[in-house]
């Protein structure tokens, strides 16, 4: 059941003002995670992503990360260098490639990401299941909402 109560307009921008500042955060903490295993920060970000999804062309990825093709390019073959992707053939089209995440570098990056996983955790366990099913799908929806953005700036 949706809330039909209006939130005060300065909780609404302290929300706004805190998503921001945890952008930042976040971004910072992938920036300082890539810079240990000599990646960029977007790196962190392509990887992840190529790892949830699975194999993939490099045209969908460019695609579904708003990034030119040719900039994509410079951005695989770097990852593909340094061990943490490859491009295999496509089985039913030879023609096509597929990118696939390695997953034996994975380790690496769970290592770096395990004090702010376990922060996340321990975060998680001072609310209760309804909260956090609510926190879940606000946080859905303004990712939602920021892949709509991204569609208005880029037309």
């Amino acid at each position: 059941m949706a809330n039909t109560s209006r939130p005060p307009p300065t909780l609404v921008r302290d929300v706004q003002f805190a998503l921001r500042a945890m952008g930042m955060r976040l971004g910072r903490l992938n920036d300082a995670v890539a810079g240990l295993v000599d990646l960029k920060g977007g790196d962190i970000e392509l990887l992840d992503h190529l790892g949830r999804i699975g194999p993939v062309s490099p045209g969908e990825l460019a695609t579904q990360l708003h990034v030119h093709p040719a900039t994509m390019t410079g951005i695989l073959d770097r990852l593909e260098k340094g061990g943490w992707i490859v491009r295999e053939r496509d089985t039913p089209d030879r023609r096509k490639v597929r990118l696939r995440a390695i997953r034996t570098r994975g380790p690496e990056l769970v290592r770096l990401y395990a004090p702010m996983n376990a922060a996340i955790v321990k975060i998680c366990a001072a609310f209760t299941t309804e909260q956090l099913t609510a926190i879940r799908d606000f946080l859905v929806a303004i990712g939602d909402a920021a892949d709509d953005a991204t569609d208005e700036t880029d037309h």
